[in-house]
């Protein structure tokens, strides 16, 4: 019996600033005993909780059910323990896979040799039992692994969803520098946006805010468009539950009503890639997207607005940002009164250049750069 079968424990992983919005997500989706860990959330679940949390999961990157544990203080001492795992209960040699490595205050320093020895071991215990093996697929395998060495000690992981979470599948083409799913969800969780008034991007590039704002508002799950999860190669996979954990998930489903979430960008380019990407969704066609400029909206009265602008290191010149900024700041405070605006800040030198008195801030991270989510109330 694995770890994870006797425990019913799992392992939450998240992008930084988000521990709040995760745990309180997992409880919601039936995720027990919650409690904090090293970058990441440890929790108890049973297959119908477990299931859902990797279906429905706005916020969070992985789930990771341990396998083994062990004490760890040489490469070769990884190698034999690992070595002893039944890996044919998760794979066959037809499969690809993949090890993703952490260590931390350990013996072994060198994360990616770790993952060499734990491959090796795979490798050659395929080869004993089958005198074939699997091959390794960095990208995109069909089972991820995951290995994590903290104090000398190692603990194994299956990723349970098979990939990062927060590639939703809807997303086919991007601009430069995309936000990521996950943040785009937590700034819409964050801005309180019930569909109660419009909700506008006028600076919406690949349209990830606006899709993410879909999927809140219509009920979809963020695990809609995945093909596959990591949880179907665990040996007490049960697909009844796993039906009945989708069929659930799509019932609440519902249409956006027309105009209720609109965008625009300065691109025509980065517009037909945006409604290129919600085409893949349900009622991703009822979104309004147009070519312009923010400066020549006539007005965003009583809106919701939303936006991820350019930072400088997508537009390449520093020197200009301060103006651009400015601009920004006197077409919200000029032509949004009423409206309450939920500006991300990449760069977050950026925020003083707007001229507006913040309303909150919060620190989200986006592809390691240490972000800025600001509230502006526009009256």
């Amino acid at each position: 019996m694995y770890l994870y079968e006797h425990y019913d424990c799992f392992f939450a992983q998240f992008a930084p600033g988000m521990e709040e919005l995760a745990r309180e997500e997992l409880l919601q989706l039936g995720a027990q005993e919650v409690k904090h860990g090293y970058l990441g959330l440890y929790f108890q679940a049973d297959k119908r909780a477990l299931y859902r949390i990797n279906y429905c999961s706005k916020f969070l990157i992985r789930i990771l059910a341990p396998l083994k544990a062990f004490d760890c203080h040489s490469p070769d001492q990884l190698y034999q323990r690992a070595k002893g795992i039944e890996w044919k209960d998760f794979l066959d040699v037809d499969h690809t896979f993949a090890i993703f490595t952490t260590v931390a205050n350990s013996s072994i320093t060198h994360s990616q040799y770790a993952g060499f020895r734990v491959k090796d071991a795979i490798v050659d215990y395929f080869k004993a039992h089958c005198g074939k093996r699997p091959d390794v697929d960095p990208d995109y395998p069909d089972v991820w692994f995951n290995l994590h060495i903290e104090n000398n000690r190692a603990t194994i992981h299956l990723d349970t969803s098979g990939g990062s979470l927060h590639r939703r599948g809807y997303r086919i083409a991007t601009v430069a520098a995309p936000m990521q799913e996950t943040l785009a969800a937590a700034i819409i969780q964050l801005s309180g946006w019930d569909g109660s008034k419009p909700l506008y991007d006028p600076m919406c590039g690949s349209g990830t805010l606006l899709s993410e704002a879909l999927m809140r508002y219509c009920h979809i799950p963020s695990g809609f468009l995945r093909n596959h999860f990591g949880f179907e190669n665990l040996p007490d996979f049960d697909p009844d539950i796993w039906k009945n954990i989708r069929a659930e998930g799509q019932k609440p489903i519902r249409a956006l009503p027309p105009h209720l979430i609109q965008g625009s960008d300065i691109s025509a380019q980065a517009i037909a890639i945006a409604q290129a990407n919600q085409k893949k969704l349900p009622s991703g066609d009822a979104i309004t997207l147009q070519t312009m400029d923010f400066a020549n909206i006539p007005s965003l009265k009583d809106y919701t607005i939303v936006c991820n602008p350019p930072y400088g290191i997508r537009m390449g010149e520093q020197a200009e940002m301060a103006d651009f900024y400015k601009r920004f700041g006197d077409f919200l405070k000029n032509k949004c009164q009423g409206s309450t605006a939920f500006i991300y800040f990449g760069d977050r030198q950026w925020l003083k250049c707007i001229g507006l008195r913040t309303g909150w801030k919060k620190a989200l991270s986006n592809g390691g750069l240490d972000g800025r989510l600001a509230k502006f109330e526009l009256y």
